[in-house]
C-alpha cells in the first residue's frame, strides 16, 4: 500500500500511539531492571559478611627458589624482575623501580 506523506495528518493518531508506546516501554523497563538487580544482587557479599559455612580451599604454593619478595609491593617475584638491590639487601621489582 502506497503511503502520501504530503498529506495532513491527524494528530489524535499519533497521540495515541505515542502514549501506547511510552507505557509498554515503561513497563517493560521497569521489570528488566527488577531482575537485572536481583541477579546482581545475590553474586555480591557485603563486607563483614558471615562466611562461616563456606568452604574456601586454596592451595597455598611456597615460595620458589628463583623467586623473591619485593621490599617496595611486598609481592613474589620471579628472579628476572629483579631490577636492583638495595643497600640494605633489600631487592626491588622492575614495577616498583619506575
Amino acid at each position: 500500500m502506497a503511503q502520501d506523506y504530503d498529506s495532513p495528518r491527524s494528530k489524535d493518531e499519533d497521540e495515541e500511539s505515542i502514549e501506547a508506546l511510552g507505557k509498554s516501554s515503561r513497563q517493560s523497563q521497569a521489570s528488566d531492571i527488577d531482575d537485572d538487580e536481583n541477579a546482581i544482587a545475590e553474586d555480591y557479599e557485603l563486607p563483614g559478611a558471615d562466611l562461616s559455612n563456606e568452604d574456601s580451599s586454596v592451595t597455598v604454593i611456597p615460595m620458589q627458589g628463583d623467586e623473591f619478595v619485593c621490599s617496595e609491593c611486598f609481592l613474589v617475584k620471579h628472579r628476572s624482575q629483579l631490577a636492583y638491590t638495595t643497600a640494605d639487601g633489600e631487592p626491588v621489582c622492575e614495577e616498583c623501580a619506575d
